[in-house]
């Protein structure tokens, strides 16, 4: 029986829509074997907070977020504060973890390397940053990592900066990490890069990291 991705691409699209589907998505994985997903998505801005935020990190108040239209929202997966808004590349992997891919710590270096090929792609020597997740150039993080683990079937994922508003990040402290910058592929490549070519990209070098054999859209 071959592996196949099921593709979902929601384009642009509010956090609470795809969170449910998140979670609708993630019931039905974990219930049968095989069975895999990877949402994509540009959300409007939105502050998330994971399980264990500090949410000192959050340096604006709601009602200040509210007024520059940013939403805040409480989630279930690991990290600290995160920032998603337009520009940015959203991917939400849901898939068991089996055999010798039962390992939390294998399935983020499997997300990273993924995203730094995808990186090389353009030219750009993104890599991994010692004690850190996520994947960096120098000391500038281009891709954010938070995940969840439930039954052994993923959720949550990645967000990687292609032409974000890179303003946003300073109303918060990123990850909780304050002695490292924020950059996007724009920024770094001096000119914009088309979203739906960069999500084909990701979806390639994801297929080749997870050893999926067969697409579906």
């Amino acid at each position: 029986m071959k592996r196949v991705l099921n593709v979902v691409d929601l384009g642009q699209c509010d956090y609470d829509t795809a969170w449910n589907l998140q979670k609708d998505l993630h019931a039905r994985a974990a219930a049968e074997r095989g069975l895999a997903y990877l949402i994509l998505v540009e959300h409007p801005p939105v502050i998330t907070l994971g399980r264990r935020a500090d949410k000192r990190n959050v340096l604006c108040s709601p009602s200040e977020l509210e007024k520059r239209g940013v939403q805040l929202r409480e989630v279930d997966r690991g990290g600290d504060v995160t920032y998603h808004g337009p520009g940015q590349l959203v991917a939400y992997p849901i898939l068991q973890l089996t055999g010798e891919r039962r390992d939390v710590h294998a399935y983020f270096r499997s997300l990273e390397q993924l995203v730094i090929a995808l990186l090389a792609d353009y030219g750009i020597p993104a890599g991994r940053h010692d004690g850190l997740t996520g994947v960096w150039v120098g000391d500038e993080k281009i891709c954010a990592m938070g995940v969840a683990i439930k039954r052994w079937t993923t959720y949550h994922g990645l967000a990687l900066n292609i032409d974000p508003d890179l303003t946003h990040f300073r109303l918060i402290t990123p990850c909780g990490i304050s002695d490292k910058g924020v950059t996007s592929m724009a920024r770094l490549l001096g000119r914009t890069v088309p979203m739906a070519e960069v999500a084909e990209k990701l979806v390639c070098h994801f297929v080749r990291e997870f050893e999926f054999e067969e697409i579906s859209r």
